[in-house]
């Protein structure tokens, strides 16, 4: 039962900041602007929060210092995201172009950053929002010890996250809006919606989103942040398709893909595992062959936004 909490509770770490990533991308992608720089906004998001904790935590500590973080990482990603904004709506520059010049950038400017307050790149902090136990809820027979204990806020803020999503994208008209300039701009437009102001405000959900989901990768899997993310952006782009653009079926590819990086990183920790004769760097490779197994079998049947990467030309009918 141990290895079993042990399991879950490692696929909940992992998965979460999938979980919001992904759903970050969605709203983009939903808007018809592809986002493939969430791994550089990931890094922003991630380094300012964890600056932030190690600069503020010594005056305020426990959860609020964390929940102030996740706040400034929101920020952070909002405002990289700006820029790739800018670059495919104005001036209809190749989408795929510009998130890669993003990711190139944002660990250099981690980096840059980093050095020039500290004189090293690694930010260290102290690790003090793991929850021992959730009150009453820890004590429920089972699901207790699976779901509240040895867990941190950010787990519940991605469940949170999902369900606001989920709840927006279907049943409010900004989401009827947004999904109609992913699929038919132009008649989006015909009808009286402003095409830029959606897929300005999906592309900035998608970097508020993506700098939360990067700061929520960092707490608990490590005590500094070194300018990187072990690629989540790009898991979190396979997430996104093997999930049809879809709040439900994100989740469900969320934990998927959560438990192949759980076993690669915990497999020494799992006893019937670190038992079997099986090199290390094997272990290590599980997500990503997941990842080219998953997406080989699913990219026929996707169904990907049909504006989904194409500039968006006003006078065009």
């Amino acid at each position: 039962m141990s290895i079993l909490f042990f399991l879950v509770q490692q696929t909940m770490f992992f998965s979460i900041p999938l979980l919001i990533v992904a759903l970050g991308g969605m709203f983009s992608e939903r808007s018809g602007i592809i986002n493939i720089a969430l791994e550089g906004i990931m890094i922003i998001g991630a380094f300012s929060g964890i600056l932030f904790i190690n600069m503020i935590q010594k005056f305020i500590p426990g959860q609020p210092v964390l929940l102030i973080a996740v706040l400034i990482s929101a920020f952070s990603g909002t405002a990289v995201s700006l820029l790739h904004a800018y670059a495919s709506i104005n001036l209809n520059a190749d989408q795929i172009i510009s998130g890669t010049a993003i990711n190139m950038l944002a660990p250099a400017t981690a980096i840059y950053i980093a050095r020039t307050i500290r004189t090293v790149q690694q930010i260290p902090f102290v690790n003090q929002f793991r929850i021992d136990k959730v009150p009453l809820l820890g004590d429920i027979p089972f699901f207790g010890g699976l779901l509240f204990k040895s867990t941190y806020i950010t787990t519940y803020l991605g469940f949170l996250i999902l369900a606001v999503s989920a709840f927006v994208l279907y049943k409010t008209r900004f989401g009827l809006r947004l999904r109609s300039c992913g699929e038919h701009p132009q008649a989006s437009d015909s009808a009286g919606i402003n095409v830029y102001a959606m897929r300005y405000a999906g592309v900035m959900i998608s970097g508020a989103l993506a700098g939360i989901g990067g700061l929520v990768f960092v707490i608990p899997t490590s005590i500094e942040f070194n300018p990187e993310v072990s690629g989540y952006g790009f898991l979190a782009i396979a997430v996104l398709i093997f999930g049809q653009w879809k709040p439900g079926r994100i989740l469900a590819a969320a934990f998927f893909f959560g438990l192949m990086k759980a076993i690669s990183s915990s497999y020494s920790g799992i006893s019937f595992m670190s038992a079997i004769p099986i090199p290390a760097y094997i272990y290590k490779m599980i997500p990503y062959i997941a990842t080219l197994v998953v997406l080989a079998f699913s990219s026929k049947t996707s169904q990907a936004p049909k504006a989904e990467g194409i500039p968006y030309d006003k006078g065009r009918r």
